[in-house]
């Protein structure tokens, strides 16, 4: 369409070109006394076209040879940028091959080349943002070598450069980021929360941000922060779920591992997701700390009953060793008596010892709790069932004991004997 437009223009203009010169009449006249020249009006026309193109061109060669010294000085800035640029990126190269000293010789070079273009003038429009990369370049490279002065130098010119005014705010950022990971790898968790609280709100909540935060609250021991940035970075799905799951988990048990008396224990508990309380592993940590700590006990059966539920509903999601466990916690806290929920606790555990006959643990945990109510004859026959058939050498242990301590009220010695014996080889294996 275009080459059929641009042939119609050419026509119209041949043609109007034809009508215009085709029969023109007309004569010029110039006297130059004592001669006189007549001249046609088209041949005049086609003169002064010719005049008016030669001075173009000659006005075009003229400037061309003026401007030729500040071409040439163009030609030799524009060389030296690019020796500028070349020796960046030799340096980030040589870093990336893992040749640092090297690498930090060419940012040197890059930083002399690019300050020389500064002093005479021919500072290209990115020239902070070049100069601040070639500082980090020498900085990240300083790092590798364990250079922490020169680092440290390279980093303060780094971050002057990029706070001049102008400068994309990223990179100010960026310097920062790596600023934080440095001081975590340097062991200093409290001078890289330091580095990230220097940086816009905006950014702190960046992956990249919350991975570092992360890392330095678990060094720096605030096991509270970690934990909220552990679930912003599940959030921004900066890990798998199971991954997420893990990791909140374990900063949950080493947080409720740091409480030192009841009440900050009920606190952790209560900062606790839902899902996070059903959790077996979390459950038993924080009911074991708790009796540990003197606090109440219907309060750990309180919050061990939601994976006593779990586990008799699901119990093929239970291990044996979590199993083992939980029957540890619930028989640690059977030691008061007289209280409504331990009553509610008794009935509920012997009604799960009934539902499951083949449990051995159901069976320990039922026997104990008989025996801890003053039910001997119920105790007896559980634990006699139960103490055959346990594979955990602690718990079969204890059902021996309490056998033998059994034995020994009804004043059969020779089934006490029997039952001591049978504790020490358990204690023995």
């Amino acid at each position: 369409m275009r080459a059929a437009l641009w042939l119609m223009g050419l026509f119209a203009a041949a043609v109007a070109l034809a009508l215009f010169t085709g029969d023109n009449d007309g004569t010029v006249t110039i006297f130059w006394p004592p001669h006189r020249v007549d001249l046609s009006v088209n041949l005049v026309l086609l003169l002064l076209v010719g005049l008016f193109v030669l001075l173009h061109l000659a006005l075009r060669a003229l400037t061309a040879a003026l401007e030729l010294p500040r071409q040439a000085r163009r030609w030799r800035a524009q060389q030296r940028e690019r020796a500028t640029h070349t020796a960046l990126l030799d340096a980030m190269t040589q870093y990336a091959a893992g040749r640092f000293l090297r690498a930090r010789k060419a940012a040197e070079g890059a930083l002399a080349r690019e300050q020389a273009l500064v002093e005479a003038g021919d500072a290209p429009p990115h020239a902070t943002a070049l100069r601040t990369l070639a500082h980090v370049t020498a900085a990240e490279s300083a790092h590798a070598l364990q250079d922490h002065a020169t680092r440290d130098t390279h980093l303060d010119q780094a971050l002057k450069t990029a706070a001049r005014p102008g400068t994309a705010a990223e990179l100010r950022e960026g310097v920062l980021l790596r600023a934080a990971r440095w001081s975590l790898n340097d062991r200093d968790p409290a001078g890289a929360l330091a580095r990230l609280e220097e940086l816009p709100t905006g950014a702190q909540r960046r992956t990249a941000a919350l991975r570092i935060k992360l890392k330095a609250a678990r060094q720096h021991g605030r096991i509270a922060d970690a934990m909220d940035t552990a679930r912003l970075l599940a959030k921004h799905r900066a890990f798998s779920p199971e991954a997420a799951r893990s990791l909140v988990r374990s900063l949950s048990a080493e947080l409720i591992g740091q409480a030192h008396d009841p009440g900050q224990l009920q606190a952790v508990w209560d900062t606790l997701d839902p899902a996070e309380r059903r959790t077996p592993e979390l459950a038993l940590r924080a009911a074991q700390r708790l009796l540990a700590l003197g606090g109440d006990h219907a309060v750990a059966r309180q919050w061990l009953h939601p994976v006593w539920d779990e586990m008799l509903a699901l119990p093929e999601s239970f291990s044996s060793a979590q199993r083992v466990r939980l029957a540890r916690v619930l028989e640690a806290g059977m030691l008061t008596t007289g209280e409504a929920s331990d009553q509610e606790w008794l009935a509920r555990i012997e009604s799960a010892a009934q539902a499951n006959p083949r449990d051995p643990t159901l069976q320990y945990l039922a026997g104990m709790a008989c025996l801890h109510r003053g039910l001997w004859g119920r105790a007896q026959m559980l634990l006699a069932q139960a103490a055959r058939s346990l594979q955990d050498d602690g718990l079969r242990r204890h059902a021996w004991r309490a056998l033998a301590q059994l034995a020994e009220q009804r004043g059969d010695e020779a089934a006490a004997a029997q039952a001591w014996k049978r504790a020490a080889d358990a204690g023995a294996g």
